[in-house]
């Protein structure tokens, strides 16, 4: 894939009730020094870039929730691809902020 995509990333770590914040957090620190476009949303975070790059990003983001202390993570993953041209985050949330 050529152009740039979207990728909604959700990660629910399986921590006692008082690190998952902590350990989500982790997987944002990723997502934020990774110097991708990103907005964090209630229930996910949506990066913006090459594809490959960011499923590398989604990588590490598990990664740093296991060696957290995670026993096991449940991932969400969404995508919007286009064929012939790059997806923004603000051609869908521009008119809301």
């Amino acid at each position: 894939m050529k152009h740039q995509v979207n990728i909604a990333l959700q990660i629910v770590p399986q921590v006692p009730s008082e690190k998952v914040y902590e350990t989500v957090d982790k997987a944002i620190a990723v997502i934020h020094n990774s110097g991708y476009k990103y907005r964090v949303c209630p229930f996910e975070t949506v990066m913006e870039g090459p594809y490959d790059e960011l499923m590398e990003v989604v990588k590490k983001a598990q990664e740093v929730c296991l060696e957290a202390g995670a026993s096991q993570l449940l991932v969400y993953i969404k995508v919007q691809v286009k064929a012939d041209a790059d997806v923004y985050i603000e051609d869908k949330t521009a008119k809301y902020d």
